[in-house]
């Protein structure tokens, strides 16, 4: 089972993709790396609303910044394919054989109720 640390870290990176233009700027950012302003005319986007969404992929620790000069150029982070990998894998991952539901409960006799 996962670990509460991991589950929180899978949230934060699910509730961060669940928007489309961040899965947008995401799908952007993985052929090359862009400042707010080209994803604001690539998107038609304002580059505000750019800006936010960078800060929650950031947050999530999916995107990484370079100060270029006056601008900023974003990128996905080392490593951020693997994690989201990971976390599908951990959240779809088969119970292990035998399980047993965690409401059945024996009796005092050890019968099944």
């Amino acid at each position: 089972m996962a670990k509460a640390k991991d589950s929180e870290n899978m949230a934060r990176a699910f509730r961060a993709l669940a928007v489309e233009s961040r899965v947008r700027i995401m799908q952007l950012l993985a052929e090359r790396t862009l400042c707010v302003g080209a994803l604001s005319n690539l998107l038609g986007i304002s580059a505000g609303a750019i800006s936010q969404h960078l800060r929650v992929l950031r947050d999530a620790g999916l995107v990484d910044a370079d100060r270029r000069g006056y601008f900023i150029h974003y990128r996905l982070a080392r490593g951020a394919r693997a994690r989201c990998r990971a976390a599908l894998d951990i959240l779809f991952k088969p119970m292990k054989r035998g399980a047993r539901c965690a409401a059945r409960k024996r009796s005092v006799r050890g019968r099944k109720t």
